[in-house]
């Protein structure tokens, strides 16, 4: 189990760095963040359930709520604000930064695909 012992957000580059007790420190983007955030809105009720995520390159965390000795609350600009980013998770987030976010990027990739093939139907 990880403790956080310090967050110190960048408002210049948007990015929020954790340290935890072991001196481990996770650098993370708000856009990861964002589109990564606990919260049922994002997430579902399950795997299967996770939303996509669209267009949070500009977002910034507006203020950080301590929630007990075990989590975070960040709030986004763009109004989101229910997700408890608890230690364990901002960790898993800080460990899993480079396939959490390829695997982001490749989502949106088909995404942007799908969107963009609209059959056209011809009709003499």
């Amino acid at each position: 189990m990880y403790l956080v012992t310090k967050l110190h957000f960048h408002r210049k580059s948007k990015k929020l760095d954790v340290h935890f007790d072991d001196d481990v420190i996770y650098t993370l983007p708000c856009e990861y963040l964002r589109t990564h955030s606990p919260s049922a809105e994002v997430q579902g009720h399950g795997a299967e359930q996770s939303k996509l995520v669209l267009n949070k390159d500009a977002v910034t965390i507006t203020a950080l709520d301590p929630v007990g000795h075990y989590a975070v609350r960040l709030s986004f600009d763009d109004g989101h604000n229910s997700g408890l980013f608890s230690w364990q998770y901002l960790r898993e987030l800080g460990v899993n930064h480079t396939t959490y976010w390829q695997t982001y990027c490749d989502r949106v990739a088909q995404h942007n695909k799908q969107a963009h093939s609209v059959p056209i139907k011809f009709i003499p």
